[in-house]
């Protein structure tokens, strides 16, 4: 016969075992650590340089001659020559640029957010602000794109797509697509939104600014890029990456990273994917084969480009840039 202590035993490690276990299968199911047997430090690599940028630094943008990124602690857009690794520009903005950068039209383009969210329109030739549009984010994480003829940003959490005509700096089209899509980026003819409610990413035709196609990603699609014939996405709910090809709009791979959380970026260059968030500051897929060949782990990262021979990376939190020659990550 059983005792009323040994009772309440068994009922106490029965209860403890119902808390507990749910939270042991979500751990194994979602790892953080990345992918062990290709890790290195990243205080391995050897930057050309790093640079003070502000408070944070965030946002990286590389164009033909520039390289530009957002700051706090002021708010500012800064432009960097490539040639001389020097801020060459400071551009005070009125709030956070929140939702990323783009380049278009002769202009700079970055959505801010605080007590007047809006989009700033920054004049590339004269470094100065040419026009601030009424035009806002939803919130923090979401992007902006240039095609041929516009400029795409979605402004509100129900999946309203503007399409701004960049000669007028106005509205010219909304296009209704999935609550909760806030990332665009544009290739081939194609604008491409991912959806982080539905796992979602969204084809939108730039000519016509209908949609026409709807893919299933993995868990949480944020940020993307594109190349060799691909769109890549970094899916934050599971850590990994899904590849998209571009003409048929079929997942072609899908590539455990074993990096999920907010934040971070992807970029394509040198014919691989590279990726950047919080203590896994730098991974690199090789694009012709889908395989992680090597992940750099360790303090930094978070928004990370490549231009100029090199890979341009954010450590967020301290606003540093650091500049990394790809023969340095090859």
């Amino acid at each position: 016969m059983i005792s009323n202590a040994l009772k309440f035993a068994i009922s106490l490690l029965a209860s403890l075992t119902i808390v507990f276990t749910p939270s042991s299968g979500a751990e194994k199911r979602v790892s953080k650590s990345g992918i062990k047997e290709v890790q290195v430090p990243y205080s391995s690599i050897k930057p050309s340089v790093t640079i003070k940028i502000g408070g944070t630094a965030d946002w990286v943008l590389v164009t033909e001659d520039a390289v530009w990124l957002a700051s706090t602690k002021p708010f500012a857009i800064l432009r960097i020559d490539p040639a001389t690794n020097k801020i060459v520009a400071n551009i005070r903005i009125a709030g956070e640029a929140c939702s990323g950068l783009a380049s278009g039209f002769g202009s700079i383009w970055t959505p801010i957010c605080g007590k007047k969210p809006a989009l700033v329109r920054i004049d590339a030739g004269r470094n100065a602000i040419s026009k601030i549009l009424p035009v806002a984010p939803p919130g923090p994480e979401g992007g902006i794109a240039t095609s041929d003829d516009s400029v795409w940003m979605v402004t509100d959490n129900n999946g309203t797509l503007l399409r701004i005509d960049p000669s007028t700096n106005s509205v010219r089209q909304k296009i209704s697509i999935s609550p909760g899509s806030y990332n665009p980026i544009f290739s081939n003819g194609v604008v491409w939104i991912t959806g982080i409610e539905k796992n979602i990413l969204t084809a939108v035709d730039a000519s016509s600014g209908k949609v026409v196609d709807s893919i299933l990603l993995g868990s949480k699609p944020r940020f993307l890029t594109t190349g060799a014939g691909s769109v890549w996405v970094l899916n934050q709910g599971d850590g990994t990456v899904s590849r998209v090809d571009e003409k048929s709009r079929q997942v072609i791979a899908t590539i455990q990273i074993g990096i999920p959380g907010t934040g971070g970026d992807i970029g394509y260059g040198a014919d691989s994917v590279w990726l950047s968030v919080f203590d896994v500051p730098l991974t690199r897929i090789d694009a012709t084969t889908n395989r992680v060949v090597r992940q750099w782990v360790g303090k930094g990262g978070d928004s990370l480009r490549f231009g100029f021979d090199s890979l341009w990376i954010t450590d967020y939190k301290k606003g540093l840039l650091s500049r990394i020659s790809i023969e340095e990550v090859k």
